[in-house]
């Protein structure tokens, strides 16, 4: 997809049929209000709504972006209710969803009521996953406020929480009615929370995108420096990417999804190992996760160690951790035995075969995966 010039903004269609839905992406703009209409306009639930419940989290609660989403909200005729949610991984969990359900409950919440997520990827999960399963479902807008979020987990469904022992291990497929990305919102993000949504925008490369991969080499100095149309590029591309993943493959029955878990076999691992919101952000532990499965295909006899070492020069030149400390082989691979992928017992994982093409497997022997491991948590 080309950059949007300055000023303007690009959509993204995710084409499911009766649940298609448009990611936009803009820079600064005023128009979320007439957005969320329109995207709840086209979908049955949507049309009649006349309230939303807007979550967001304390980081966020006097940010523009959620004082913006509840006056555009006001201005197309939707009354909205605010919840302030704690922030960080561990706000993913039962009790949470449990006290949003309070929250529409209260506001007499119906099945044209919306949900709109307003934050990072911890929101989005969770207010989506109150959406998929209150009332059986209701819309959902997702407002993400940090890369993670805007380039891979707002778009294409995927909801839900933690349990204390499996991270996304209770969830739901739950397309939303549209995403709204200003790339405007990353201005004043951390700069270690800028670094972990760049971890996901490096998998899309190694993943799908040999060329993508190659651009983030060559500009992420103007990326890193928060340069807006270098930001728009990556998200407009990383959505383009997924678009197509999940509208061949919505709810992983084919095999095909699965190649958007690459690094998280092993990332997930470590955040469960680790502690959510514990001494390594999803990102981190993703960065990581990729480094070690790529070196589990090197033991398999897939890749040669160019990749790896490529991976690891950008990943470093981004300033994310290439290993971990606190965790030892045993336990990681104790806690890849709850991984959602796994079949008949045997841990499966996404390995590269080369830059820009990856597979599903189960072939990695535990010796395999022990041996890539151990210099992890070195």
């Amino acid at each position: 997809m080309p950059e949007p010039p300055d000023g303007t903004e690009s959509s993204v269609l995710v084409d499911l049929g009766p649940r298609r839905y448009t990611v936009r992406v803009v820079t600064g703009s005023r128009g979320f209000g007439a957005f969320a209409r329109e995207s709840l306009a086209a979908t049955w639930a949507g049309r009649a709504c006349r309230s939303a419940l807007v979550v967001t989290d304390a980081n966020l609660a006097d940010h523009p972006a959620a004082a913006g989403t509840l006056d555009a909200l006001r201005n197309v005729q939707i009354e909205p209710r605010l919840a302030v949610l704690d922030p960080g991984e561990a706000t993913k969990s039962l009790p949470s969803a449990s006290r949003l359900y309070d929250e529409l409950v209260a506001m007499r919440a119906d099945r044209h009521a919306a949900v709109v997520a307003v934050g990072g990827g911890v929101i989005g999960d969770l207010a989506g996953f109150a959406a998929a399963t209150y009332a059986r479902g209701v819309p959902l807008l997702m407002v993400p406020t940090t890369l993670l979020a805007q380039v891979d987990s707002s778009v294409g469904g995927k909801v839900g929480i933690n349990h204390p022992r499996a991270k996304n291990i209770i969830g739901a497929f739950h397309q939303p009615s549209g995403v709204w990305v200003d790339t405007a919102t990353l201005d004043t993000l951390p700069d270690r929370e800028l670094r972990c949504g760049l971890a996901e925008v490096v998998k899309y490369g190694v993943i799908l995108d040999a060329a993508f991969f190659e651009g983030l080499e060559e500009r992420v100095g103007e990326i890193l420096a928060r340069d807006p149309a270098a930001i728009r590029w990556i998200v407009a591309r990383c959505c383009e990417l997924k678009a197509d993943v999940v509208t061949r493959d919505e709810r992983e029955e084919t095999g095909l999804r699965a190649v958007l878990n690459f690094g998280h076999t092993v990332g997930h691992a470590v955040e469960a190992v680790a502690g959510y919101g514990g001494a390594y952000q999803h990102g981190e532990a993703v960065a990581a996760g990729m480094v070690a499965e790529c070196r589990i295909a090197e033991r398999i006899g897939w890749i040669g160690p160019g990749l790896t070492d490529r991976l690891i020069g950008l990943l470093a030149r981004i300033g994310l951790p290439t290993r971990i400390n606190g965790c030892d082989p045993a336990t990681l691979l104790e806690a890849m035995g709850r991984d959602k992928k796994n079949e008949a017992g045997a841990v499966r994982f996404v390995l590269p075969r080369e830059l820009g093409r990856v597979e599903l497997t189960g072939l990695p022997s535990r010796d395999d995966v022990v041996a890539a491991l151990e210099p992890l948590c070195r």
